[in-house]
């Protein structure tokens, strides 16, 4: 093989890896306070709950900061739209139990996912890590969970998402140990 053709096979094999090296780097690894404004943010990091709880538009404030960036984002998966174990579309929530077992979170802290391929989901509240470009913009989605139908807005959305399995959630909120709903805390032998 002439020289010409290994540096112009090098040269192609550089440029094919080139943009996925640069996107792996575009890519911002958050965590679920980056979803919150500013000044909620401020409040509660400073140990200031009352103050934070009383800010105008609790949860309806969305953070702009990150729109149309390409984001990596784990938490736990809630079906929305699924055909048995393939699901379409899911909400990704910062804890277990949120939205069908405990009191729905803000909508700043939901995430309305739409995977670029169905995912294989073995459960609900299966711990995920998603990427992809995040849009802030209120949407209703309609879940069947045991007890009814509930309405859950979301403050965000990431379609054609890339979805990958997680073994934990960096900063995941904690159900406390006397929680009827503790069990969902349990890791699976």
């Amino acid at each position: 093989m002439s020289r010409l053709v290994k540096s112009a096979a090098a040269l192609a094999i550089a440029f094919a890896l080139g943009p996925t090296a640069n996107a792996a780097a575009d890519v911002a690894h958050i965590f679920w306070k980056d979803l919150r404004p500013a000044s909620q943010a401020v409040a509660e990091d400073a140990n200031l709950p009352m103050i934070a709880a009383k800010l105008p538009d609790q949860g309806e404030t969305l953070s702009l900061d990150l729109q149309d960036k390409t984001v990596q984002l784990a938490g736990y998966a809630l079906p929305v739209d699924r055909d048995g174990d393939l699901v379409y579309q899911f909400l990704l929530v910062p804890w277990t139990g949120a939205c069908s077992h405990m009191p729905t979170p803000p909508p700043n802290q939901i995430v309305l996912v739409t995977p670029a391929h169905p995912y294989k989901m073995s459960q609900a509240y299966q711990p995920v890590s998603v990427t992809g470009v995040l849009k802030p913009g209120m949407e209703k989605s309609q879940l069947f969970i045991l007890d009814g139908v509930s309405i859950v807005q979301s403050g965000y959305t990431v379609r054609k998402a890339n979805v990958v399995d997680v073994d934990t959630v960096p900063d995941t909120v904690t159900l406390p140990v006397n929680s009827p709903w503790s069990f969902l805390n349990k890791k699976k032998n």
